[in-house]
């Protein structure tokens, strides 16, 4: 066993036999559910675990479809008040909200680490991350215009009117805890919805740690409500918000399979839905690259959250002329710069998975691509808990699982290329496209291929394109709507034509 090797297991084990503690001030850690304004508990809690230990952090409201019908009422009636609340009035409460999560930003992200597993640096970034959504909607909640028509006729006025769709739903993924709803929630409010989120099981104290803060910044009772549930809860749960006939609205970012299944809950009465669902992003190095960028860009595209992100690269394609370069260079970034360990630990860079179905996953896809000729670089292990070793493997083709499933973890599989025509088919090859990445210094091909590659969201010689300013959505079974920017607002209104007629010219 390499030195390495010998030094990731030992921070391993350490993680796993030392009791962390989760420090956080006493109004954040909230553990029961929030509706209607009020601090509310269900009939039964659950457990919320740290992954990188599996020791409980905290026993939290197990929320039902009581709870959740409770929840849709409350915004329901809320709605009917919001509405009305000046576009003002809204970009002032907003901004409150952004400041206190400001504010609190290292409790937060202290959350963030423990429930999800994320590396501290990371979880202080997602909670910048998560506040901006905050701040650019209380922004854009003053720039919600409608139109005025030229008419045709002369005694009418053509007018279009954008007016909020209702109660929403909000169902968000364990990855990142406080960002999803961030993002989700502040296009809502700012567009005047009120919302019920329902957060994953895995996560849920950063959710009630934000309607807290919701609560301090004034934003009234009803508008924001959470109701945190089980894994075995979640179905009953999500049939009420998907089929109530008060919810006016969907908003998911979760996996493909569940997100079918949501949609085919909401046609029933006719929902506006987002998607935001699962990816399987390229990420493509051609021979006219700089490799040192490339290399850069795939170690903060892959490496984030332990290649826990939907945006993350899954296939790695390089070009023949620099396919061996590119290996050399990126194994040698990941001996010097990825260290495994407990989140709450400065020099950790990887944390674990989310639980150990996630890392079996991983494992699987390994095993099967060597057994398909692959070669392990580097790493290739499972280490304690739900931990998995950052790994390299060369050699790949486009048959290997890994080459055809999203991954979800710290797994490069390297495919080489011949043409660019051939990069394109293999990247396009998928029936998701949520994002993808090349690197390319050929400014003709740059334009080629970022209108070629079949997704949403495309980065040119950069590994990391979130921002709350841009459009965030996929294409295909990626999913439906966008994220973010002006247009995020967009997915919770909608368009009244007005025909003021009669009028003497």
């Amino acid at each position: 066993m390499s030195a390495l090797r010998l030094q990731r297991s030992g921070r391993v084990h350490a993680a796993m036999q030392r009791l962390y503690s989760l420090n956080v001030a006493a109004p954040l850690l909230r553990t029961h559910a929030y509706v209607d304004g009020q601090w509310v508990s269900a009939a039964a809690d659950f457990p919320v675990l740290d992954p990188a230990t599996g020791h409980e952090l905290a026993q939290v409201s197990d929320c039902g479809p009581e709870e959740a019908t409770r929840a849709v009422r409350a915004a329901y009636t809320a709605f009917h008040t919001w509405k009305r609340v000046t576009a003002k009035e809204r970009s002032v409460l907003l901004r409150r909200w952004f400041d206190l999560l400001t504010q609190h930003k290292e409790d937060l992200a202290k959350l963030i680490t423990f429930e999800s597993g994320k590396p501290m640096k990371e979880s202080l970034g997602e909670v910048a991350y998560s506040a901006a959504f905050l701040e650019w909607f209380s922004e854009e909640a003053r720039r919600i215009y409608g139109d005025i028509v030229p008419s045709s006729a002369a005694d009418r006025k053509l007018l279009l009117l954008k007016q909020p769709v209702g109660v929403a739903s909000i169902i968000t993924p364990w990855n990142f805890p406080s960002a999803m709803i961030t993002r989700k929630v502040g296009a809502a409010l700012a567009a005047g919805c009120t919302v019920v989120v329902k957060p994953a099981e895995d996560t849920p104290l950063s959710a009630l740690a934000l309607a807290e803060l919701a609560e301090k910044a004034g934003i009234p009772a009803g508008v924001f409500n959470v109701v945190p549930c089980s894994r075995e809860q979640t179905p009953a749960v999500g049939q009420v918000l998907c089929t109530d006939p008060l919810v006016a609205k969907i908003s998911f970012t979760g996996s493909t399979a569940t997100g079918k299944l949501l949609l085919k809950m909401a046609a029933d009465t006719v929902k506006r839905v987002s998607m935001e669902l699962g990816g399987h992003a390229p990420f493509i190095v051609f021979d006219s690259a700089d490799v040192d960028k490339a290399v850069g860009g795939a170690m903060a595209s892959k490496f984030r959250n332990s290649g826990q992100t939907c945006v993350c690269s899954n296939r790695f394609l390089v070009q023949s002329g620099i396919y061996q370069l590119f290996l050399d260079k990126l194994g040698r970034a990941m001996d010097a710069e990825l260290r495994l360990g407990h989140g709450s630990e400065p020099d950790t860079t990887q944390g674990p998975l989310i639980n150990a179905r996630a890392a079996e996953k991983v494992l699987h896809q390994i095993s099967d691509a060597v057994s398909r000729g692959a070669r392990v670089l580097r790493g290739g292990k499972r280490r304690e808990g739900s931990f998995m070793e950052p790994t390299l493997l060369a050699d790949v083709s486009t048959e290997m699982l890994c080459a055809r499933e999203e991954t979800f973890g710290p797994l490069v599989p390297v495919i080489r290329f011949e043409t660019e025509e051939e990069a394109v088919a293999v990247a396009n090859s998928a029936n998701v496209g949520l994002a993808g990445y090349f690197y390319s210094q050929d400014v003709s091909q740059i334009w080629r291929v970022a209108e070629a590659l079949e997704v949403g969201m495309v980065g040119v010689n950069e590994g990391l394109l979130s921002a709350p300013e841009a459009p965030f959505g996929g294409v295909k079974q990626s999913g439906l709507g966008r994220e973010g920017s002006k247009y995020g607002v967009d997915e919770y209104l909608q368009v009244k034509y007005m025909c003021f007629g009669g009028l003497k010219p």
